[in-house]
């Protein structure tokens, strides 16, 4: 009779080796399903943060705000949140002025597989004129939360951004 074959200490570092990348790949394989980077639904949003920056720079706040859902979250930079499109549009008049020129790309759109809540996260430029009546830019990073509404239009439901120090090469 021969006797039972006793695996190698090197063979079963191997296996537990294996069996723990399979254990630890499986939830993010699962997390990276809730969301999608590609389809219909990510074109679409990525079309509506366009159409928000033209709609900002033709027709100022107004025409930025069209964009919010009527309980849309801004998180500014070292300030309270501001909660309710009406609050936020109060700190958006700076899109009036015709000196200053906000511009955005989102770098990444994701659409939650339940098709009701999306993303996106970029840079974006605000030009101006500084106090000192030269034209100023500042350089910064955002990232926006948009949520299907009852209608089945796409609504910005929470945004935030924060200023970073301009890029090495001009992403816009």
């Amino acid at each position: 009779m021969n006797a039972p074959l006793k695996p190698s200490r090197k063979f079963v570092s191997r296996l537990l080796f294996i069996l723990a990348m399979v254990a630890l790949a499986s939830p993010l394989s699962a997390q990276s399903s809730a969301f999608k980077s590609s389809g219909a639904d990510a074109a679409k949003v990525r079309a509506l943060e366009h159409a928000m920056m033209v709609a900002g720079e033709e027709k100022g706040a107004a025409g930025y705000m069209s964009f919010y859902a009527e309980d849309a979250v801004e998180l500014p930079a070292g300030a309270d949140a501001l909660k309710g499109k009406s609050a936020i549009a109060r700190t958006m008049g700076f899109l009036d002025d015709k000196n200053n020129r906000l511009t955005w790309a989102p770098q990444h759109v994701d659409v939650a597989a339940s098709g009701d809540l999306a993303y996106t996260y970029g840079t974006y430029e605000f030009h101006s004129i500084g106090k000192d009546g030269k034209p100023a830019v500042a350089y910064g990073k955002y990232a926006t939360v948009w949520k299907k509404q009852k209608d089945g239009q796409w609504k910005v439901a929470l945004d935030t951004g924060n200023a970073s120090p301009a890029p090495a090469s001009k992403p816009l």
